[in-house]
């Protein structure tokens, strides 16, 4: 691409930078040396501008600025400019993606838009990061046109300070005579095809080509608006009737127009990615000015007592309706006002009762199936609890199928020698015998019992372990 193609595409910039930015080119074209330093004095900055790399602070997050126009690829213009690649900027993010020692994203961004070359790339990069890493956009001066078209890939925008300003959703595209023309030159162009030169600076615009000019800048503003609407959580029309008609918005005013999300400097921002990257994990949702109608399918139930900053309104008593709320009534309001807090509890909630009924049904044994599903499907039934439940199951069933083969069982012949009475007093269970007195029967049984309970055996086993037949 020349730098003419470059000047003549749409743009997503603020007008008056745009203005600024043919003037100096125009000058360049027609041969004309730039005075550099009357630009550098104008604009209160130097013109060059390496883009630089991230970098990653303690707890692992990665910070990297967007500063200044934004052009396709770094070239003359972004020296000149003092500019921004938004090719470079892709890569930058791509890689903090791959990168294992970042943990979370800062992306200050300082710029009045740019050409609308390159920018989807760059806002779908970002957004790709955001999907892996909590990702926050912090506005620092200006973040406009293409900087909040890139900006809204992030999970959260802030601005730096009050004054800060954003917006200026838009496309602009301009046509001119080539500046040689001034000089005397003619160009006589001979073309095929109906719309090959439909828009030609040499001649003047025709209504057919403000149209075509019409249709492209249109369609990039679709482009623009339907991913500001995506990345914002909103409706198309949301987007169109709140943020999108040009303005540029003043610190308090962007985050009425669901634009930014609150107002945080880059220093606040890096130290709570650090401490607590999760918070910024989800993508928000834009919250509008209380009071201001929300088109169909949008809502402001998802907004933070964050993302309400920085207005701050008088702490009003509870009422008896609200002292009086149900632990469900509680709970709902608590998920309306706290929709990112909540969603965390829900996921941690269902995590820990998939393990507790993993642990439940690993104590299972054969023919407690019924019993292991009931405790698992319980609600409050522990691994723990799960096991003791089934031995005592698997105890009483064994007793009672010993108990039911003993009462079936035909009585043994008579072997063993009856003990002498010496050793039944002495404590030593008597052994088992046909005729044997009922009383001396009745202390083998409790003998049998005793030694099933403390074997977890049945009650043949028991009975030959206590008598020895």
């Amino acid at each position: 691409m020349t730098l003419i193609d470059l000047l003549r595409s749409p743009w997503a910039v603020i007008p008056d930078r745009l203005d600024e930015i043919q003037a100096i080119y125009a000058t360049h074209l027609r041969g004309e040396k730039i005075d550099l330093e009357a630009i550098e004095a104008r604009l209160g900055r130097p013109l060059a501008n390496e883009q630089r790399t991230y970098r990653v602070e303690e707890g692992g997050v990665g910070v990297l600025e967007l500063s200044g126009v934004i052009s396709p690829k770094a070239n003359l213009f972004t020296r000149v400019s003092g500019g921004a690649s938004a090719q470079v900027f892709a890569a930058q993010v791509a890689s903090m993606a791959a990168d294992p020692q970042v943990r979370s994203a800062a992306i200050d961004i300082d710029s009045p838009g740019g050409s609308v070359l390159g920018i989807p790339a760059a806002a779908a990069a970002l957004r790709a990061l955001s999907d892996v890493k909590p990702t926050v956009v912090v506005g620092t001066g200006t973040i406009a046109s293409a900087g909040i078209w890139i900006g809204s890939g992030a999970n959260a925008m802030y601005l730096s300070g009050e004054t800060d300003m954003a917006g200026s959703i838009g496309v602009v595209a301009t046509h001119s005579y080539d500046p040689r023309a001034s000089q005397g030159v003619q160009t006589t162009e001979i073309v095929a095809g109906k719309y090959k030169r439909i828009v030609s600076d040499n001649k003047p615009l025709s209504k057919e080509g403000r149209d075509y000019m019409q249709a492209q800048v249109d369609e990039i503003y679709r482009v623009f608006v339907e991913t500001v609407a995506s990345n914002r959580r909103v409706s198309v029309d949301a987007v169109l009737s709140k943020m999108a008609d040009g303005r540029v918005f003043i610190g308090q005013q962007a985050i009425n127009a669901g634009l930014v999300d609150g107002i945080a400097t880059m220093d606040q921002m890096i130290e709570r990615l650090a401490t607590d990257p999760m918070k910024y994990a989800k993508r928000r949702k834009a919250v509008f000015a209380m009071g201001a109608a929300l088109s169909d399918g949008d809502s402001d139930a998802s907004a933070t007592a964050e993302q309400a900053q920085p207005v701050t309104l008088a702490a009003t008593p509870k009422t008896n309706q609200e002292i009086a709320m149900t632990p469900q009534e509680i709970a709902a309001k608590f998920a309306a006002e706290n929709p990112e807090a909540a969603a965390l509890i829900r996921t941690e909630g269902a995590t820990a009762e998939l393990g507790r009924i993993r642990d439940v049904r690993a104590a299972a044994l054969p023919g407690h199936e019924a019993l292991i599903e009931a405790l698992a499907f319980d609600g409050k039934t522990t691994g723990a609890d799960a096991a003791l439940a089934i031995i005592k199951a698997e105890r009483e069933s064994r007793t009672s199928h010993a108990s039911a083969r003993a009462s079936d069982a035909v009585p043994a012949v008579a072997s063993v020698e009856t003990q002498t009475a010496d050793t039944t007093a002495s404590g030593a269970v008597p052994s088992y015998e046909l005729n044997a007195d009922p009383k001396d029967k009745a202390a083998v049984d409790a003998a049998v019992r005793k030694h099933m309970a403390a074997h977890s055996c049945d009650y043949f086993t028991a009975l030959q372990a206590v008598t020895g037949v």
